[in-house]
């Protein structure tokens, strides 16, 4: 089975998931520039989801880009990403109403946890269905960035019941740290003289 239906499936599940949270905001009440003040921490929220979700779409892109067919296991591990992804707009929204409040920063981070675990099960499916030679093995290596991420994660849940602002800075740092482009898979693809391989698995 090719990738194209589900990579076009992927797209458009995140793309409405960023249209739910920018609707699910609120304008301010008033014409003056203090009338933002209260819609800030749910802007902040949202900018912070924005990215967490760009940042999955992006690697989510670069990752299949590497794979030249897939089949079902594949296709439920990448649903089960999407199911923990769909829950990003209902805990933003609950976080961006109850700044820094314990319980919806710890629950942001459990989401933000099982999305990561999700996409780590994505690729060892992945990886399973292709040769151990294969260009997306190689484009993976030691996926070091995801796995201080699940660490940073389960430090950062417990720690948001007595120190909610510090967890949320700790999913901040996580954010940075992919924001920092992973040119792993391009290296792989491209071949002796910049250009890419021929095509297959």
């Amino acid at each position: 089975m090719k990738k194209d239906r589900m990579e076009a499936f992927s797209d458009g599940v995140i793309a409405i998931l960023i249209t739910i949270m920018v609707l699910d905001m609120k304008a301010p009440r008033g014409a003056e520039l203090d009338a933002l003040v209260p819609v800030l921490p749910a802007f902040l929220c949202y900018v912070l989801s924005f990215v967490f979700l760009g940042i999955y779409w992006s690697n989510h892109h670069h990752l299949l880009q590497a794979v030249r067919q897939v089949r079902g296991p594949v296709l439920w591990a990448n649903l089960h990403l999407l199911f923990w992804l769909s829950l990003t707009p209902v805990v933003t929204a609950w976080l961006g109403a109850n700044p820094f409040a314990p319980m919806p920063v710890a629950v942001y981070g459990v989401v933000l946890l099982l999305s990561a675990i999700a996409y780590s099960i994505l690729v060892q499916v992945l990886l399973a269905h292709h040769p151990k030679d294969s260009a997306l093995a190689r484009a993976i290596g030691d996926d070091f960035k995801g796995r201080i991420s699940v660490a940073v994660y389960v430090v950062a849940i417990p720690l948001a019941l007595v120190r909610p602002w510090l967890a949320c800075a700790l999913y901040v740092a996580v954010a940075i740290i992919w924001l920092v482009p992973d040119r792993r898979i391009e290296s792989a693809l491209v071949g002796p003289g910049g250009r890419e391989p021929a095509a297959g698995p």
